[in-house]
């Protein structure tokens, strides 16, 4: 899912980091406070929620924004929203919805490139 993700958003000019796990995800997003994390709640190590938890709490990266992206449908999503994420997305969906998603919560027309 990561890569088909990945690919979608490079195409449309996005430069994408990734992260295996959750510890990885809250290392990465320490080392260089991102514009957007693709939030998924089930991935190994520190789970989705903690990873939501950790980025919203840190002063540091309290501004990140964040989709979550799940496949349990829309039981968590007042409690993801509640935790602090910005947009909830369900999977599967298509590359369209995804960048409908992104545009959203960064804004219509950015990339990562615009930086």
């Amino acid at each position: 899912m990561r890569e088909a993700m990945r690919l979608v958003l490079e195409r449309e000019g996005f430069d994408i980091d990734e992260a295996a796990d959750g510890d990885q995800a809250l290392v990465a997003v320490r080392e260089r406070a991102p514009d957007l994390v693709l939030l998924d709640m089930s991935i190994p190590g520190a789970s989705g929620p903690e990873v939501l938890a950790a980025v919203k709490e840190d002063p540091a990266t309290s501004d990140v924004r964040v989709i979550v992206v799940t496949a349990t449908g829309e039981e968590g999503r007042a409690s993801a929203l509640a935790s602090g994420a910005d947009h909830y997305f369900t999977k599967p969906f298509s590359p369209i919805a995804l960048l409908q998603a992104v545009e959203e919560v960064i804004g219509p027309g950015a990339t990562a490139n615009d930086e």
